[in-house]
């Protein structure tokens, strides 16, 4: 059973509202659950629109054809009328849209009516949908029962009786109203609840569960979901979370609550992000641990705000004036976010670099569903030292020299009797500001040369997916792994195919334990799978090993691929 119900309107119609109670729905009966959303950069107007595929297997990708189109204006009906299958359903109002339509696809419901004379306002028309769609699928109201007693809480009980009321009104008309509907069989999932989360709600559980203590940020979408989950947190996590002045000031509120001794984070997208390479490279000279979420729009400038690309990679990788270590994680899924997170501050703090969480639009707003995290594998080591930690130390220095590079990172004022001292300037061991080269080379054989050979030899191998053999090797990184994901299960039925995705993007991993170039060099075909126009990761791949794809598909209209889009690319090298 796999199904996907796409909700379109207009910004400011309730769609999130209608799409994120369904989703919770489906999700809390047991299904497996993948949604995306699809939003122009305005708050009223224009055509959004929200989809959910639902099944009792595992989903990890969009679709583009459609099992129910929800429409809410005519608009939707005139756009993806011919996305819907043959036996599928569109529900719609047609008083409400003043249009109506013939076919046995079609199913007039009236929300707004119904929404009157049940619940006194029409602001429930979409409680009237919401239970209409359940209605349509048979799958009772229990579960949307208890969402619209725990939303409408605070509201009090007359709001929650005709909110169930309007529920009821719409499940039961479409039950009377459509024959067709018995046709819908659906089967029962397992009687489990399971987590539906997005990518940046990951992100930000992933800072909390590694202790962070400090987040700053300018709101620029996408990445503004990570502003708003840890600001909801922070009284109860203590948290001081600050939305600055701009990105210059984020960074550095950052740097410097990293450098006054808690672990410290800050967020943007593309064009927030370029005002923070002075804040980046003042990072990797004072060696101050810092986590970056770089969540990614299509650029150049503005761009499009609200859709998604990955044409950040080689931005990130050489922004920040100098030459410094840094590491770029790119997590394929909402569990990846949420680990990598967590590995992104052990890193940060260990080494004292900089460590970017790099995402889109894409991922970021996805949900996806989840049995559980597993806390066992998070790692937490507090690496600062206090007075007590400096007791047998006779001579404390900053930036001493050492075989690692590494150098004690005491905390400012918690070091008794001695002075912590760092300066954006070159410096020497004690921080002090210098001018002569040998020094310079000492330093930056410190904290580039002698730290780097360590990072990558912690950097994970990228995973491999489907067969261990392959003559055919799609290649992704960060958000494209769903995609890639399921395209290799159904090609795999008559092919030697498999799926190649790095997370961990930069340092490129170690070759030692997974020789990944001698298998991409051993395959008949080697595709590499990415979501801008110059093919960004695999010039990292040649310029790191070498290796070059002859065989590229690339999507930059700022739109994710959906399985439908890309079988379709396969197809054409195949």
């Amino acid at each position: 059973m796999d199904y996907t119900l796409r909700v379109g309107g207009e910004a400011g119609q309730g769609l999130q509202t209608i799409g994120g109670a369904l989703a919770k729905i489906f999700s809390r009966t047991g299904y497996q659950v993948f949604t995306h959303q699809d939003y122009m950069s305005r708050i009223r107007g224009g055509h959004n629109f929200y989809q959910i595929r639902f099944s009792d297997q595992e989903v990890s990708a969009s679709r583009d054809m459609v099992d129910i189109l929800l429409a809410l204006d005519l608009n939707t009906i005139e756009i993806h009328k011919k996305s819907v299958r043959d036996d599928g359903f569109i529900l719609y109002d047609s008083r409400t849209i003043k249009k109506k339509f013939e076919g046995p696809e079609f199913i007039d419901v009236p929300f707004k009516k119904i929404a009157l004379e049940v619940g006194k306002s029409s602001i429930m028309a979409n409680t009237v949908a919401i239970g209409a769609v359940l209605g349509l699928l048979d799958l009772g109201l229990k579960t949307l029962t208890e969402i619209l007693k725990s939303t409408f809480k605070k509201k009090g009980e007359e709001v929650i009786e005709k909110n169930v009321a309007c529920a009821e009104a719409g499940y039961n008309y479409v039950i009377s109203n459509c024959s067709r509907c018995e046709t819908v069989k659906i089967r029962e999932p397992e009687e489990k609840k399971l987590l539906l989360i997005d990518g940046l709600q990951a992100i930000g559980m992933g800072a909390l569960i590694s202790g962070c203590k400090f987040y700053s940020a300018y709101p620029m979408t996408p990445s503004t979901g990570i502003l708003n989950y840890l600001a909801s947190k922070a009284e109860e996590y203590g948290l001081v979370v600050e939305q600055a002045e701009d990105e210059i000031a984020a960074i550095n509120m950052a740097i410097g609550a990293s450098f006054a001794g808690v672990r410290a984070m800050t967020g943007s997208s593309g064009g927030g992000f370029a005002l923070m390479g002075e804040g980046l490279s003042l990072a990797g000279i004072t060696e101050t641990p810092i986590v970056i979420a770089e969540v990614q729009r299509p650029g150049p400038a503005t761009g499009l705000p609200t859709r998604t690309e990955q044409a950040d990679l080689l931005f990130i990788l050489y922004a920040g004036h100098g030459e410094f270590p840094r590491v770029i994680f790119e997590p394929g899924t909402p569990k990846q976010a949420f680990y990598l997170t967590n590995r992104a501050f052990e890193l940060a703090e260990k080494y004292q670099i900089p460590v970017f969480i790099q995402s889109d639009q894409y991922l970021g707003d996805s949900e996806w569903t989840f049995e559980n995290f597993d806390f066992e594998h998070l790692i937490y080591n507090d690496y600062r030292l206090r007075e007590k930690d400096l007791e047998e130390v006779e001579e404390y220095k900053r930036y001493k020299y050492s075989d690692t590079g590494i150098s004690l990172l005491a905390v400012p004022g918690e070091s008794g009797e001695h002075l912590v001292v760092a300066d954006s300037d070159e410096h020497d061991e004690e921080g002090h500001i210098i001018e002569n080269a040998e020094t310079r080379i000492k330093m930056t054989r410190k904290r580039l040369q002698k730290k780097l050979p360590l990072i990558k030899s912690e950097i994970e191998a990228p995973l491999l997916y489907g067969d261990p053999s392959p003559e055919i090797v799609l290649l992704g990184h960060g958000s494209t792994y769903g995609v890639i994901k399921e395209m290799v299960d159904i090609l795999s039925k008559d092919r030697k195919i498999a799926m190649m995705h790095f997370s961990q993007v930069y340092p490129l991993p170690e070759r030692d334990r997974f020789d990944y170039i001698e298998l991409l060099e051993n395959a008949k075909l080697a595709i590499s799978i990415e979501n801008n126009a110059t093919g960004q990761f695999a010039k990292l791949i040649r310029a790191e090993t070498g290796f070059e794809f002859t065989h590229q598909i690339l999507k930059f209209d700022g739109r994710p691929f959906t399985i439908e889009n890309l079988k379709e690319e396969v197809d054409a090298y195949l």
